[in-house]
């Protein structure tokens, strides 16, 4: 409950044992996070291209290439942004512009309607302390993948917002300067 300005009381409190069948469940479905149906254009997207892969890695860099080569950083909407926020992955693909949440979400949203467990993640980035969103999925091959991964020479990051800005390197290094804060 908000008592006055910046001032909270705690309403309710409540804690849970919860037991997963499946631990990747939670990375595989719809949130208010990755927020998606059968009928997004992300998912329609997403199932031309894992139909035209030969591999789910096939598949990752295809969703990779598309997110980082179709959509902007908007630099407006980062010094705007009221809490709470939560994106919308078709609206991103329509505007064709969004902030490090957009990205996120919007792989997320992609990769987990054609079964790749992935998660969003909420951090700092190092040097500057920057409070960031970005990616892990899962590949039976290579596991819980981070904020650097080789497939190929042309595909090497996987935090998609660097990638597609081409911002300096030095954010992304070899995924040590990353704490992660929250995974969803």
């Amino acid at each position: 409950k908000n008592l006055m300005e910046s001032k909270y009381a705690e309403l309710y409190y409540c804690e849970a044992t919860v037991k997963l069948s499946d631990e990747f469940a939670p990375f595989l479905r719809p949130s208010q996070f990755a927020d998606y149906t059968e009928e997004s254009d992300c998912v329609v997207l997403a199932a031309e291209m894992a139909e035209n892969s030969s591999t789910r890695e096939d598949f990752i860099a295809q969703v990779y290439t598309y997110v980082t080569e179709n959509i902007t950083y908007d630099h407006e909407k980062a010094a705007t942004v009221k809490s709470p926020y939560f994106p919308e992955p078709d609206l991103t693909m329509e505007e064709k512009k969004g902030i490090c949440f957009d990205y996120a979400s919007l792989a997320a949203s992609m990769l987990r309607s054609q079964g790749v467990p992935t998660k969003i993640i909420f951090g700092y980035v190092q040097p500057d302390d920057l409070y960031h969103a970005w990616n892990m999925f899962y590949s039976e091959k290579l596991g819980w993948v981070l904020v650097e991964i080789s497939i190929n020479e042309e595909w090497s990051r996987i935090d998609l917002t660097f990638a597609a800005s081409h911002d300096d390197v030095t954010y992304v290094g070899d995924g040590s300067n990353y704490l992660d804060a929250y995974a969803f």
